[in-house]
């Protein structure tokens, strides 16, 4: 497995496993990153300054994604953890604990103190996985992701 940086012709693969994550588990489209136009635009959206959003791929094919970044409104020294999924028959490989550390590691080195993710109840899994990995619960969102139909927000110190 090699974890490295977003390509532009990892668009498409990418906006297809995000969307499919959504199908597999009855997420709600609208009001999410389903719907959102920038998740056929991936590449081009973290062409900004402090975010990154890291791939996983096997034997040439891309298995997982997860990011960092500056979502807008978010408090001084936040960025959003954001596109974490990983495709179905990779899960269970510590690729998901691989694209954590990275992001982790890259916030830091960006300067950030606090990481800050939104979900929903149907990412379960996800959201136990979160909290394992010392994100709390908040009772509101920060920032404006436009992403109206998460209701879990959980922040994460990276400043121990």
């Amino acid at each position: 497995m090699n974890i490295r940086q977003v390509k532009e012709a990892d668009n498409p693969s990418l906006a297809a496993l995000i969307r499919s994550a959504f199908e597999e588990y009855s997420a709600p489209q609208q009001g999410t990153v389903y719907s959102d136009p920038t998740t056929d635009r991936l590449f081009q959206l973290f062409q900004k300054d402090k975010a990154i959003l890291w791939v996983a791929e096997a034997e040439d094919t891309i298995t997982g994604c997860c990011g960092i970044y500056p979502t807008e409104g978010l408090p001084e020294q936040y960025v959003e953890l954001v596109k974490f999924y990983i495709s179905p028959h990779a899960r269970g490989k510590g690729i998901g604990k691989e694209l954590m550390a990275k992001n982790i590691e890259s916030a830091e080195n960006f300067g950030y103190t606090t990481l800050y993710i939104e979900s929903m109840p149907e990412f379960s899994t996800a959201v136990m996985l979160y909290e394992k990995y010392g994100f709390t619960h908040i009772r509101q969102p920060l920032g404006n992701s436009g992403h109206t139909s998460c209701t879990i927000w959980m922040v994460k110190d990276l400043i121990e």
